[in-house]
């Protein structure tokens, strides 16, 4: 009779209903009661709050600015940790060290911070200033916020995949007679694109909800540097739970759809290496 192999861990049954039960307490359930909120509001009225111009305005400035933070720190995100991974230099630990630095400084910190150095009169302001570029409460600042608060993200989640990568390929790609361009692109970026957009899926979600370091450099002027998340929190304050329950909602679809196409590309992308 052959005898079953028992993991040290409990079985299959055990472990997804562990799993399906701490997902609903966490996520699932507190989700669902933004959209039993928005079922206070009438269809038509739920429509005049998500579509309201200074709403739409709202959309526009979070999706184009979380966007842009993340695509940028895709690219220097990759380069920092290339610089991390492959490189030997002094006081590299501590360069390592301040990249998580966005993870344990208080977003209201940041957000004076930031605000304080491009402000017109600031260390750094002063000086873009003098070149006609304003960065605190315009939309240019608002994308420098997300920056920062999103590239730890891209590098924790390249710079594993990068250690991981074998020099035997890039060896045997020089051998091969390929230079130092094509060996990046062809050999090492696809190995590298499934883990860019993980970091870039993150950076982008983090920036979609990210407050307390927007909130401060933006300036909040309606029509022009006012975010989602604090149309969100000025409802809340007006105690119009339901309005706040619908942009919220609008929010929340948008942002499953959108991370939902990221994964998609990110399983294709995995398909087409293990093809090629």
């Amino acid at each position: 009779m052959k005898k079953k192999n028992r993991g040290i861990l409990p079985g299959f049954g055990f472990t997804i209903g562990c799993t399906m039960a701490y997902l609903s307490l966490i996520i699932l359930i507190p989700l669902s009661t933004i959209l039993i909120k928005t079922t206070g509001l009438g269809w038509d009225q739920f429509l005049e709050t998500v579509t309201s111009p200074r709403v739409v305005a709202s959309y526009k400035l979070s999706f184009s600015s979380a966007l842009a933070a993340a695509g940028i720190n895709s690219i220097f995100g990759l380069i920092v940790a290339w610089v991390l991974v492959r490189y030997r230099f002094p006081f590299r630990k501590v360069i390592d060290g301040l990249v998580d630095l966005p993870f344990a400084l208080p977003t209201s910190v940041a957000g004076i911070v930031l605000t304080t150095m491009y402000a017109e009169n600031g260390l750094i302001g002063r000086y873009l200033e003098a070149i006609g570029v304003k960065v605190a409460f315009t939309p240019l600042g608002i994308t420098i916020a997300l920056i920062f608060i999103g590239l730890p993200f891209v590098v924790r989640t390249v710079q594993p995949v990068l250690q991981d990568l074998e020099p035997e390929l890039e060896e045997t790609a020089a051998i091969l007679g390929a230079n130092r361009v094509q060996t990046f692109l062809k050999v090492l970026l696809p190995g590298l694109l499934p883990a860019m957009t993980t970091g870039f899926a993150l950076a982008f979600a983090r920036g979609l909800g990210e407050y307390g370091s927007v909130v401060f450099i933006s300036g909040n002027m309606p029509m022009r540097t006012e975010i989602v998340p604090l149309l969100i929190v000025t409802k809340l304050e007006q105690f119009d739970l339901p309005g706040a329950a619908a942009i919220a909602t609008v929010m929340l679809v948008a942002s499953f759809i959108f991370l939902l196409i990221i994964n998609l590309l990110q399983w294709w992308s995995g398909r087409y290496r293990r093809t090629a």
